[in-house]
Formats: structure tokens, sequence, C-alpha cells
């Protein structure tokens, strides 16, 4: 699936499951609707979503705050497939590692998105919320440019 084809279903993952990828489910079903099937995971899920990331989803409309981290693992558990998924993006380098190695038998695109990791980045409380208002926003516009067609109509875009 190249980048001009859309997808139907997508997942996206990352290191826990509690900052960027449970943002970019969030954003994506405000952006798109239900347009795409829209899921997340982590190659770990040891840590619950972050409250600087629940804030800063907020300031757009981008509820997270009910979010549960998964894994990979635990994802295929409760008998949600990796290999349903027309398209895995990859927020982090481990993510992509794990994905590329779950797909390897499967015939689907894995597309890596270097988005930051605003965890650790800052030491008080404004200067984190800038930093992750910085990787929601990166999420943001690789999503509108990725799945521009999408894109509800007559929606305030957040």
């Amino acid at each position: 699936m190249g980048q001009d084809i859309i997808p139907t279903s997508v997942l996206f993952c990352c290191d826990h499951n509690a900052v960027r990828s449970p943002m970019a489910e969030g954003i994506t079903k405000l952006l798109c609707g239900q347009a795409i099937y829209i899921q997340s995971a982590g190659v770990r899920n040891d840590l619950e979503i972050d409250g600087f990331a629940i804030a800063v989803c907020e300031e757009i409309g981008v509820e997270i705050s009910r979010h549960r981290s998964r894994s990979f693992e635990e994802m295929q558990a409760w008998g949600d497939d990796i290999s349903g998924y027309d398209l895995i993006v990859a927020l982090s380098p481990a993510s992509q590692r794990a994905a590329l190695e779950l797909t390897r038998f499967f015939h689907l695109d894995v597309e890596y998105w270097p988005i930051l990791d605003p965890t650790g980045l800052a030491e008080n409380r404004e200067m984190k919320l800038e930093a992750y208002r910085q990787t929601r926003d990166q999420i943001r516009d690789r999503i509108r440019t990725r799945f521009g067609p999408l894109l509800l109509e007559n929606h305030e875009q957040p």
C-alpha cells in the first residue's frame, strides 16, 4: 500500500502505548471519524496513559483520558489480530522493529513516522507541556498529510 492509498484500518504503535500512539489514535478518530478503523498498541504496556498527553490533547478537543494501554501481545491475546490491519504506523524505532517482526508473514505495510518522544525533555510543567504540544502537533500534521482525503468535512479542525 503506497502513500497514495488510503487504508480502511490503521494500528498506531510506540514503545509503551502511553503517549504518542494514544495521541495518534485519538487525533485520527477526531479528524477522520469512522472513515478508518483506528487502534493503538505498544511494544510494552508498562505505563498508564500520560497526564501531559491527556492535557495537550484536551486543548484540541481530543479525549484520551479513558485510554487503556495495551501491548502487541495483549492485543493478539484479546483477538485483535495484527494481520487484520491495512497499515501499521510506527512512531518509535522500537515499535517499528516490533511491527516489522510481527508482520513478516503478512502482506501489510508498516510506515515509520519519526515522532519526538516528549517524556523527560523538560524540567518544569510549562516546558513539559510545550514538549508534548510539539509531539501532538507533529502527529496531527502527519495525520492530515497521510489521511487528508478522509478528513471530516465541515468539521472544525483541531
